[in-house]
């Protein structure tokens, strides 16, 4: 059984399947579009960023090339020793063990904060953001990437294998808690057929997945997202 904080929010992806993940991780955003669009809203240049739900810590070296300090947050403790094994070598890296509802961190002490595809999935995410307003400093902002569902075939596959999700409910859920959205025309571009077939095999339900792989040629699948953010 895997070593998980109390509270924690289960990612059936990466938790039972952190190889696959990485393939999934190198293949997301070859252009750098989510990492542009969030430098446009507040640069990490000298910031203290907290990576909430840093996984695998993929994230966390090319965060902590421009960032003076940079936490990453995971409350699967297997995950957290790949990220620190991952980072050892960063002296201006720490990753912990925590949830998004409950920070390792003081208050008003993080300029940057990113969730990308971790726990912040609309209603029932309230005590993360509490949480949010608790560590953030003044002039820092939060950033939440998500799959937008309502937005081509990846979103249609989406919505097939998780038919509970309502990307209405969601959208006027961070509505409501103040937080601006812009579209992400990401793209996933794999090096090989068998690693996008497996990707989309730990993304989907089975039948789904042999849906989405047959709908597939080629290497490339486009990724629409949203990026959420508010300022501290």
């Amino acid at each position: 059984m895997p070593r998980v904080m109390k509270g924690a929010v289960p990612s059936p992806n990466i938790w039972n399947t952190p190889q696959v993940y990485e393939l999934e991780n190198r293949a997301v955003d070859p252009d750098g579009r989510a990492d542009a669009a969030m430098s446009a809203v507040r640069p990490r240049t000298g910031a203290t960023v907290v990576d909430i739900g840093c996984g695998t810590g993929y994230h966390l070296p090319s965060m902590s090339a421009t960032a003076a300090r940079v936490i990453g947050v995971e409350p699967h403790d297997d995950l957290v020793q790949l990220a620190r094994r991952r980072c050892r070598a960063l002296p201006n890296v720490e990753v912990r063990v925590g949830t998004a509802q409950s920070l390792p961190v003081p208050d008003a002490c993080v300029d940057v904060a990113v969730a990308r595809w971790a726990y912040f999935f609309g209603p029932g995410c309230e005590p993360g953001l509490a949480e949010l307003s608790r560590v953030m400093r003044r002039g820092g902002a939060a950033f939440v990437i998500d799959l937008d569902a309502t937005r081509g075939a990846f979103g249609r596959w989406f919505s097939r294998s998780v038919p509970a999700y309502s990307a209405r409910s969601v959208e006027a859920f961070w509505e409501r808690q103040g937080w601006r959205s812009e579209p992400l025309d990401l793209r996933m571009v794999f090096e090989r057929r068998a690693d996008l077939e497996a990707v989309l095999r730990i993304e989907f339900t089975p039948a789904v997945a042999e849906q989405a792989i047959a709908e597939t040629t080629g290497l490339e699948i486009a990724y629409p997202n949203v990026l959420r953010w508010k300022r501290f």
